[in-house]
């Protein structure tokens, strides 16, 4: 079984193209704009063990808003494409990660129903070029287009590049560990037998 998707999507606002395997070994290309956004996709894809090819040209001079929403919406919906009918896989991921002092927790369900629950905040408005505020879209954007459940919690942490690299270091092991396909596993976790 192969479990891999591309999507190309075109606005007024961006240009994404993406592929990814979720079968892969963390092997990245990643090309936003914003240097930030690309740091994070870069570790998501490391930790996640999910190739990720990902190139966007979007109207960053107007803000960063519109690129990383449409990032997420286009991962999201990678994801989704390659997980297929989800069969096999354990569904559920949980993750601690540690980012010297801060600390983040991500739960992840691959449910088919989409709901977010974010709970970090940052001191400054903005992190390199990121705008602090869009880690938190990037998640509702994601978890939109996954049809997931996605609970992010910063427990702790002073500096906020180490708070946002633990987030997305928490989310890619949390993903790693629900997307992987487990033998004990026949057909889907569900009481329904759909997901």
């Amino acid at each position: 079984m192969t479990r891999k998707a591309s999507l190309n999507r075109e606005t007024k606002e961006t240009q994404i193209s993406c592929s990814l395997n979720l079968d892969g070994a963390g092997k990245y290309k990643v090309s936003t704009g914003i240097k930030f956004l690309d740091h994070m996709l870069e570790l998501f894809s490391k930790h996640s063990l999910i190739d990720l090819s990902l190139k966007a040209n979007g109207d960053i001079d107007v803000d960063d808003h519109h690129t990383v929403e449409d990032v997420a919406i286009v991962i999201g919906k990678c994801v989704d494409k390659a997980l297929g009918e989800k069969s096999g896989i354990n569904r559920y991921g949980t993750a601690y990660v540690p980012m010297d002092e801060s600390l983040a927790r991500c739960v992840v369900d691959l449910s088919g129903r989409s709901y977010c629950v974010f709970n970090a905040e940052f001191s400054r408005a903005k992190v390199s070029d990121l705008s602090a505020e869009m880690v938190e879209h990037f998640f509702k954007s994601i978890t939109e287009n996954l049809k997931a459940n996605i609970h992010v919690e910063l427990l702790y942490g002073k500096n906020n590049h180490h708070r946002a690299e633990a987030i997305f270091k928490a989310f890619a092991l949390a993903l790693r560990e629900a997307v992987s396909l487990n033998p004990r596993i026949v057909g889907v976790q569900s009481t329904k037998g759909k997901l």
